[in-house]
């Protein structure tokens, strides 16, 4: 029986992929595809619709989940509606701020949410060993860098603060500087966070940590946009008849 999955933001980069991925899989068949801006009809054979129709599509297409790459307000604007239709949220959009994720958060009372930066398999992966190594080290200095394209509006990436969070987590750090300029001797208990903006990179994020002599960096590079589409349609497979609550990434992969 095949998953019926509504998709936001369809005509952009990460919505475009979503279409092709569900149009190839044989467990999932597209219910509706929004967009905000009507300029594009019909993308990999399915109609574009426009996202101000979001509430009648839900209601008549009754798709089994959603799956969002938009914007955060976009994102929040989405999941209220289905949230209000009891229909299963998957968003991979970021740049949210604190409030804007403690309202996401709150749609999980009332249908099944799955928020993540990133759906790369790999990626997941790397947050648990950056977790172990900075245990293992400690002591280290540790730089974290991220490169995406030009285009990308968020610094950090959703996903260097995920990672962010595991060192903090891990480690004895107070504070995270943005880069450096002038006279700027390291401190103790920092991170440093460095954000590259160019060309056409998809996604790279690697953690240094340094001391002792010695150098360990952790590397996950992104080389098409695909693996997070295919990641997305697996959460939103896996989330289609979950009760309300909030749900992680890692929970589609131990399943």
């Amino acid at each position: 029986m095949s998953v019926r999955v509504g998709v936001t933001g369809a005509a952009g980069r990460m919505g475009r992929r979503v279409l092709g991925v569900l149009t190839d899989r044989d467990d999932c068949e597209v219910a509706f595809a929004v967009n905000r801006s009507t300029d594009v009809e019909r993308l990999a054979g399915i109609e574009i619709e426009s996202a101000l129709e979001i509430h009648p599509l839900l209601e008549e297409r009754d798709p089994d989940a959603v799956i969002d790459f938009t914007g955060p307000q976009s994102a929040l604007e989405y999941a209220a509606a289905c949230a209000e239709a009891g229909v299963p949220f998957v968003t991979g959009t970021t740049g949210f701020s604190d409030e804007d994720k403690s309202q996401l958060e709150a749609y999980g009372d009332e249908t099944a949410l799955l928020h993540s930066p990133n759906f790369a398999r790999g990626v997941q992966a790397l947050l648990a060993l950056v977790g172990d190594a900075v245990a293992s080290l400690p002591g280290y200095d540790v730089e974290l860098v991220e490169t995406h394209h030009n285009g990308k509006r968020d610094a950090p990436s959703g996903t260097a603060n995920r990672l962010l969070e595991e060192i903090e987590s891990a480690g004895d750090f107070t504070d995270r500087v943005h880069g450096r300029e002038g006279e700027q001797p390291r401190r103790a208990g920092e991170i440093g966070v460095h954000a590259l903006r160019a060309g056409n990179v998809t996604g790279e994020h690697e953690v240094v940590l340094a001391g002792n002599h010695e150098e360990l960096r952790l590397t996950h590079r992104a080389e098409d946009r695909g693996v997070f589409a295919a990641g997305a349609v697996d959460a939103a497979v896996w989330l289609a008849g979950q009760e309300p609550g909030r749900y992680d990434f890692s929970e589609v992969l131990s399943a």
